[in-house]
């Protein structure tokens, strides 16, 4: 027979029982009750979608101008939804998801291509971008259009494999970026959208003679209160990519001394968190002690949910992907992943499905997320299953554990 488990909304003094299922009532003991308040799976991301429908909105209705100045305000501010992704970004991704989600259709159906369903959409950004020829946010939409597109045609495919068309556009949609790219650093010196931008178009072009880390490190300069910057900069110097495990260790020192007043020994973690989750040797080479000290200086300086949420999944499940594959690297992964103990029960106070789902997943962006309802409900199974096993043996002594907002409550049922 299976257990319920109570799960209140966040928002709301109702509870409602939520029936576990087969692989979470496996986790789970018969005897005590695992109660957490449950927040509303479409509060994660509401900011992030309404910013984008914003930014598509202002697109379709060729109010440019209006557009180019919520980006600049969002941009000179420094906002951002809630998981850290820059509002101004989002607008932008808005502004332009008409016109790249045609070409990746396209491509993607596989029927007979035309060139205006390849071409149509960027030629019309394109003319709207010379219409406000001294705006660099306008003209940074149509860059970062010509980014995605060349990642659309750039596809999944080996550099072996990938056809001659597909690779001849890929290039040209590069460099289209990379020329429209100066005058926007040179008209919005300071932006850090702009300097996000850069840095992803070296991450699209490879180019060897490129010192990646000193573009990144202009970003973290422009936003340093923004993790995303340095998760980002972290996985761009794997080897895989642009750096070298020495680098990479190296810049995550460096980016803790230069973001010390504001993350502590944060930024050295921030820098390694993707990282050591995507590559064993990196993972081996971790200083583990900085590493975990960085946890806590991060939630000391963001102590919300959302953090909580994404530190506790982080220990709990990303990093105990690649088990098994290098020695050394289990012993970082099995140390990071205690701290998911006192992450737990000395900080949660609800659940962020979605933020559970994208850990699970490896906090792979790229991923296309086709029903958000699936996906959460796949994030709350994987975080009920890590919770349940961390509070194993008090459940099935029967005790009730309960998460409330002034801490966790263990009590007898």
């Amino acid at each position: 027979m299976f257990r319920f488990i109570r799960a209140r909304s966040a928002r709301s003094s109702s509870s409602r029982p939520i029936a576990a299922d087969a692989a979470v009532a496996a986790a789970l003991p018969e005897q005590g009750q695992l109660n957490i308040p449950l927040a509303s799976i479409g509060s994660d991301d509401m900011v992030s979608r309404d910013m984008i429908e914003r930014g598509r909105m202002l697109a379709r209705q060729d109010r440019w101008a209006e557009l180019s100045r919520q980006m600049r305000v969002a941009d000179t501010a420094r906002e951002t939804a809630p998981d850290g992704m820059p509002i101004a970004d989002l607008l932008a991704f808005g502004a332009r998801s008409d016109v790249v989600l045609a070409v990746e259709h396209a491509l993607s159906d596989g029927q007979a291509l035309s060139e205006y369903d390849l071409l149509g959409g960027i030629s019309e950004l394109e003319d709207e971008m010379c219409a406000y020829p001294n705006d660099p946010m306008v003209t940074l939409v149509v860059a970062l259009a010509h980014i995605d597109l060349a990642w659309a045609w750039r596809g999944t495919a080996t550099d072996a494999t990938l056809p001659p068309l597909h690779r001849s556009r890929c290039a040209a949609h590069f460099d289209r970026a990379a020329a429209l790219l100066p005058k926007c650093r040179k008209a919005a010196p300071d932006s850090p959208l702009v300097a996000a931008t850069n840095c992803a178009l070296i991450a699209g072009q490879r180019k060897s003679n490129i010192r990646v880390a000193d573009e990144y490190e202009k970003l973290i300069t422009l936003d340093p209160n923004n993790q995303r910057h340095m998760r980002a900069m972290g996985t761009h110097l794997l080897p895989r990519w642009f750096g070298s495990y020495e680098e990479l260790e190296v810049q995550a020192l460096r980016n803790a001394a230069r973001t010390r007043d504001i993350w502590g020994a944060g930024g050295y973690t921030w820098v390694q968190f993707d990282a050591i989750a995507l590559d064993e040797e990196a993972c081996a080479r971790l200083d583990v002690e900085y590493f975990l000290e960085g946890l806590h200086e991060i939630l000391h300086r963001r102590p919300d949910q959302q953090t909580v949420n994404m530190l506790s999944a982080y220990c709990a499940t990303t990093i105990q992907n690649g088990l098994g594959l290098n020695e050394q690297a289990d012993l970082v992964r099995v140390q990071i992943h205690e701290a998911a103990n006192w992450l737990i029960r000395d900080h949660l106070t609800e659940l962020h499905p979605l933020i559970w789902a994208h850990a699970a997943n490896g906090f792979n962006n790229s991923a296309r997320i086709n029903s958000p309802e699936r996906f959460a409900a796949r994030g709350q199974r994987c975080a009920l299953r890590a919770i349940g096993d961390l509070f194993r043996e008090e459940l099935r002594s029967g005790t009730d554990v309960t998460f409330t907002p002034s801490g966790l409550r263990l009590s007898e049922n």
